[in-house]
């Protein structure tokens, strides 16, 4: 019981580490969206991304449930996290550069 558990888990924190992936359609699919959504949108992708990792951080804590799905979602997730955190460090720069 408890593997189902760990595998469905595995599962959602893998799908939650893509999610973030969607911002993509509306450029593919040429839509234009307001600001507002894209505040929405941003704030989801940034929800999504924490859950992401939160779940692979679970999943992969104990040697016995790590897997290739669970490592792929972490990776995934730390990615996500690491680019999220660049993109913050650059605006911050170019607030304060005079």
């Amino acid at each position: 019981m408890k593997k189902k558990k760990v595998k469905v888990l595995s599962i959602c924190a893998l799908v939650f580490s893509l999610l973030p992936l969607a911002t993509f359609i509306p450029t593919f699919l040429g839509v234009t969206l307001t600001n507002g959504i894209q505040t929405v949108w941003a704030g989801t992708n940034i929800l999504f991304i924490l859950v992401g990792l939160l779940l692979s951080i679970i999943c992969v804590r104990h040697a016995e449930n790590r897997s290739v799905l669970n490592i792929l979602s972490t990776i995934i997730s730390i990615f996500w996290l690491l680019l999220m955190s660049g993109i913050i460090a650059f605006a911050v720069l170019l607030t304060f550069k005079s």
